[in-house]
């Protein structure tokens, strides 16, 4: 008998370690910067591999989802993490962070492989964006409470091993829960043939959202994964804002089901790039208490695109199956470690020319900072074209379905 509450909870702890794996190596980047002599585009290629084992794993588990089924992907995503983790703690050179940010990446990847569609199988119709947003809710709450942990043990002393080391707490947790269950069976429309789920996957709706997916994960995971570095100096305490933007997006996720039923999927996504704009463009010039009110007007409105994005895929374009959901997760990932070592390459040239400015200290940063900031916030900006035209190709094609079935 399948147990869907224990395989949902055990779901949610797998996330809140992927969640730990990027709030806690975020909140530990100043210190690797120092004590390893690391640069920002060395942190950058760091937080590249990351992002970049997501999408290997997250191919090949939906590839191979319906044979071997999620309970194998996830004994992987536990070793994988598990390694990761362990070698993070023990690496003294810059290759050794490379190769453990890889593992836990691929631990990551293999958690949205095997958990997305095993709540698309285990609930139906407006269900599956609810479960489905209050699986990824805890993505930002582990980030919240990540970064709130990150900031109490740096304020103690504590070194980066032992930040570290607290992320094998809900991965022990997660594969105590998984051990020994049954999960659920593929649905049938679901679980079509890999050559119908290629089928789906190269049709002009399906490649659309892939490059709208490259955008809404670039505005997520871009702007965030430098926050202890952008916001230094600017008043507000970078952990802080952190928590508050991630502590926003999991309340907003509990409610995601409510709001997608309200505005559906395409009007809640152009909606949060308008705010994800805002936010971002707020974030490049404020300073002091206005920096967590950014935070708040940028934390809402990325909060829906990642569980939406995929929930888009699952609700209208079903044949894709377990295939297509890992690969628009993928794309994102793929998308976000691309940039990471762009942006931190952005961060240093911005930060010679504030030098060649004649700054220093607390200005130096928050001048690079904002100069970074700004750039960043042109991502958004884009998003709400894209998500325009998807709003109204949507719109169209709901109304020639509802013309075919009158005409029926």
């Amino acid at each position: 008998m399948v147990n869907d509450k224990r395989l949902f909870y055990g779901s949610c702890f797998a996330l809140i370690t992927t969640a730990f794996s990027f709030s806690i190596r975020a909140g530990v980047m100043p210190q690797l910067e120092t004590e390893l002599g690391l640069s920002a585009t060395q942190l950058g290629f760091i937080n590249q591999m990351w992002f970049w084992g997501f999408p290997i794993s997250m191919i090949i588990g939906g590839l191979i989802y319906h044979k071997v089924g999620g309970a194998i992907i996830m004994q992987f995503a536990f070793f994988a993490h598990a390694a990761g983790i362990l070698l993070t703690i023990f690496a003294g050179s810059y290759f050794i962070l490379l190769v453990s940010s890889l593992l836990i990446g691929l631990g990551n990847g293999c958690t949205e492989a095997a958990c997305n569609p095993m709540i698309a199988d285990a609930y139906k119709g407006d269900k599956i964006s609810k479960m489905l947003n209050r699986f990824h809710m805890w993505f930002p709450g582990g980030i919240l409470v990540g970064s709130l942990l990150s900031q109490a043990m740096t304020s103690m002393g504590w070194g980066w091993q032992m930040q570290v080391g607290f992320i094998l707490v809900p991965t022990v947790i997660y594969a105590y829960l998984f051990f020994g269950e049954k999960w659920p069976e593929p649905k049938v429309s679901e679980a079509a043939s890999l050559s119908g789920n290629i089928n789906s996957i190269f049709t002009p709706l399906f490649l659309f959202i892939l490059l709208c997916m490259c955008f809404t994960a670039i505005s997520e995971f871009g702007p965030n994964n430098w926050v202890p570095i952008t916001l230094q100096g600017s008043g507000a305490t970078p952990m802080l804002v952190m928590a508050l933007t991630f502590g926003l997006m999991t309340v907003a996720r509990y409610f995601g089901g409510e709001v997608v039923a309200k505005f559906n999927t395409t009007g809640v996504l152009l909606g949060s790039a308008v705010l994800a704009t805002i936010g971002l463009f707020l974030l490049s010039n404020q300073s002091g208490a206005m920096v967590y009110i950014a935070a708040i007007v940028y934390g809402l409105g990325i909060a829906y695109f990642w569980p939406n994005m995929i929930g888009f895929v699952a609700r209208y374009i079903p044949e894709s199956g377990a295939l297509g959901m890992s690969i628009v997760g993928a794309m994102g990932m793929f998308a976000s470690g691309l940039v990471m070592p762009i942006f931190g390459g952005l961060i240093d040239k911005n930060r010679m020319v504030a030098e060649e400015m004649g700054l220093s200290g607390d200005e130096l940063s928050v001048v690079t900072g904002q100069m970074t900031l700004s750039t960043m916030a042109l991502v958004p900006l884009a998003l709400i074209v894209l998500f325009t035209i998807l709003y109204f190709w949507m719109k169209k094609r709901e109304g020639s379905a509802d013309v075919s079935a009158a005409t029926a």
